[in-house]
């Protein structure tokens, strides 16, 4: 990974996207926004976000209208976009696209966001999984619907899974580690016991690598950033240290022209 200023945001950067001239992509901090201290780029009101999105293509020097962006509710559904003429797209977590210039973008606050893309097929991919993503699995479902319409071989493919709240800050109840325990057979790595009864420590690093590689990505095509949204105050937005109404980070990515 590597932190840059992008326009007047500063920003980080996968190192394994580094070498593909055919891409950009980004994954925003809180540094940098004059538009407010709560950055957001979906909301039920246009003025809840637009100046934040102009200001997100200005850092990337590019027109708003060329950004997607799904209204994320926690659920596994995909969504390939094949123009931005509908710049929000309802109930989805992930987004798809083989149309060059066009930014795909998850925004998150301790849910893990996660690019991917496939250099000989000229996909791209961005998904927003929280604990419910996660054990939907929602980043295999999307290598699967990348094969299944644009003929990727997950073998191809390369991912980024970037910051969000790390195991140490992040307990969950009986009723999420009773689900990671059905969906996944390494399930005693991703739980970490905790001192309180039926509740454990839940890795979202770990999980959505191994849903990644379930899907048929090599390790080694799997770069994750390494660093808590919880944990680094300074740089990102939690939501379980901060509440439900603080910013959020946008992670997006584009197949350029």
């Amino acid at each position: 990974m590597r932190k840059m200023i992008q326009g007047r945001l500063s920003v980080f950067k996968f190192e394994s996207f580094k070498k593909y001239k055919g891409i950009a992509h980004f994954i925003t901090t809180k540094e940098g926004w004059v538009s407010g201290s709560k950055s957001r780029f979906t909301g039920d009101r246009k003025e809840e976000y637009a100046e934040f999105r102009k200001e997100l293509a200005i850092s990337c020097e590019a027109n708003a209208n060329q950004f997607v962006f799904p209204r994320q509710t926690h659920s596994d559904h995909i969504a390939v976009v094949t123009s931005a003429d509908e710049n929000t797209i309802a109930d989805t977590d992930a987004l798809i696209t083989n149309q060059p210039g066009l930014f795909v973008c998850v925004q998150t606050a301790d849910c893990v966001p996660v690019l991917l893309y496939d250099p000989q097929k000229k996909v791209v991919a961005a998904i927003h999984a929280g604990w419910k993503g996660t054990v939907s699995k929602i980043v295999l479902k999307t290598v699967q619907k990348m094969t299944d319409q644009f003929g990727c071989q997950p073998s191809d493919i390369i991912a980024g899974i970037g910051p969000s709240i790390h195991i140490h800050a992040y307990e969950v109840g009986p009723e999420v580690v009773e689900m990671v325990q059905n969906n996944y057979s390494n399930s005693s790595a991703l739980l970490k016991p905790s001192l309180n009864a039926g509740r454990a420590y839940l890795d979202l690093w770990e999980a959505n690598q191994t849903a990644l590689m379930e899907a048929g990505i090599p390790e080694e095509n799997i770069e994750v950033m390494g660093l808590c949204s919880f944990e680094h105050a300074d740089l990102f937005y939690s939501a379980r240290r901060d509440g439900a109404d603080t910013g959020r980070m946008v992670s997006g990515i584009r197949i350029n022209n």
